[in-house]
């Protein structure tokens, strides 16, 4: 018999202001209900525009789990349509990428379509003169999303109808995004290479939480990290010797608790925030001058100065984006099943920067976030072991206690010390709010 379907009441009492229950991770009847409510009623990031330059060009991937194609239109537009035809149901692309010159044609019986899911041509189609297929639901074509806003190139989009507008939702959080953009001399981005992408064995909550979790850092990247730092510090270098990229990027991940906690933590609305207000782990990186002298060029010296002087960690664009504008590079979580998500990690290029810029980034992702990391299966494995260890029964409820304040059952949107939880409060508040039945009519 069903808990949580149909019973509203169930589903908002397994959030409290300080724990949640341990079924928002583990169940699988209210992993469904996420895809049916949360990830619909919510602003989704697809993908970049950079991805589709020319028409035809097309990038397939999905929302929570309905599949998208992102593709450009002989117009310049950017449209993302349902990867289904309106035929049978049937996948209409399946390669990540590539051009569809001016149409897409369905593999399974030929119905063809405009690159804005118009009907184009339909094999023996006068085997449909009399009947109501023109007039139903097959007759409008593929189904294209009504809701998709393109925020200096970062396209997302809301599956209902109804919702809560793109400014509204994401409101000032949108100046990660800004500054990652600015940091281009030219004030643009462009995703290079493909994709580093792996099955995490957990919730994709888990993922979401960690980013700006800073209590874990000098524990669970102790053995990788911290044997890093162990390393260097062996060879008794001077104190003022320009490190090795690779130690530059991994050292600040084993910094202490004083360190993580004045970072700081920026909490917005609708489960947004971002760690590293006033400094982070990749405030210490080395300079590269000519990419500085382009930035004066462009920007000035005060502007420049200015973008560049933000160095924010992880930004969550609550429920799957997250990305890191001093590294230029962003993560994405797409959920498969309850103890299944895909992580895809993605580098960009800074147009007009020098590819010094680039390689840093790359190395950046080869250490921390691809496949074959030191770092990032570290989280992998503690993600795991939350996901097993729910299974326990005796406590029903995760902690979410550090640093409370009754206070944020008001208003949560803040800044706060780096330590504190109050970043996975915002998450389970804004999880709360989005799952509620009538969450697709708020504004």
């Amino acid at each position: 018999m069903s808990k949580y379907t149909g019973n509203p009441q169930a589903v908002q009492s397994l959030v409290r202001p300080d724990a949640v229950h341990r079924h928002l991770y583990i169940d699988d009847e209210l992993f469904a209900l996420e895809m049916q409510h949360l990830w619909r009623n919510t602003w989704v990031y697809v993908g970049h525009d950079s991805q589709v330059p020319k028409a035809g060009d097309y990038f397939t991937t999905q929302i929570g789990l309905a599949p998208v194609i992102l593709v450009r239109d002989p117009s310049g537009d950017v449209n993302v349509l349902m990867n289904r035809c309106a035929h049978k149901g049937t996948r209409l692309l399946s390669a990540q990428s590539g051009n569809c010159g001016s149409t897409i044609r369905c593999p399974y019986h030929g119905w063809t379509y405009h690159l804005n899911g118009a009907i184009r041509a339909i094999p023996v189609r006068q085997g449909y003169e009399g009947t109501a297929a023109m007039a139903s639901e097959a007759g409008r074509g593929v189904v294209r999303l009504r809701h998709v806003e393109n925020y200096r190139g970062f396209v997302f989009a809301r599956l209902a109808d109804e919702g809560m507008g793109f400014r509204d939702y994401f409101g000032d959080s949108l100046t990660s995004i800004d500054n990652m953009v600015d940091r281009a001399p030219a004030g643009r981005l462009e995703v290079a290479g493909g994709v580093l992408r792996y099955l995490h064995n957990c919730n994709w909550k888990m993922f979401v939480e960690n980013l700006n979790d800073a209590m874990h850092p000098m524990i669970a990247h102790e053995s990788s990290a911290g044997t890093a730092k162990a390393v260097w510090e062996s060879l008794n270098m001077p104190e003022d010797a320009p490190k090795p990229m690779v130690v530059e990027q991994l050292l600040p991940f084993v910094s202490n608790y004083r360190f993580f906690d004045d970072m700081g933590v920026k909490i917005y609305d609708n489960g947004h925030s971002y760690s590293g207000v006033n400094f982070s782990i990749h405030s210490k990186y080395s300079s590269i001058g000519p990419y500085e002298q382009a930035m004066i060029d462009a920007y000035g010296e005060q502007r420049a100065q200015a973008i560049l002087g933000e160095v924010r960690h992880n930004t969550v664009y609550y429920p799957s984006l997250t990305i890191k504008g001093a590294i230029q590079s962003i993560r994405v979580a797409r959920p498969l099943a309850a103890d299944k998500t895909v992580l895809e990690s993605w580098t960009f290029r800074l147009v007009g920067a020098p590819e010094e810029l680039l390689h840093r980034t790359l190395t950046y992702s080869r250490l921390i976030n691809a496949p074959t990391s030191i770092v990032g299966h570290d989280d992998l494995h503690c993600y795991r072991s939350i996901q097993e260890g729910l299974a326990a029964s005796g406590n029903d409820w995760v902690s979410l206690h550090r640093d409370y304040d009754s206070a944020e059952e008001g208003a949560i949107a803040g800044t706060y010390n780096g330590l504190s939880e109050v970043s996975m409060r915002g998450q389970f508040k804004a999880w709360r709010k989005f799952m509620a039945p009538d969450a697709g009519a708020g504004r």
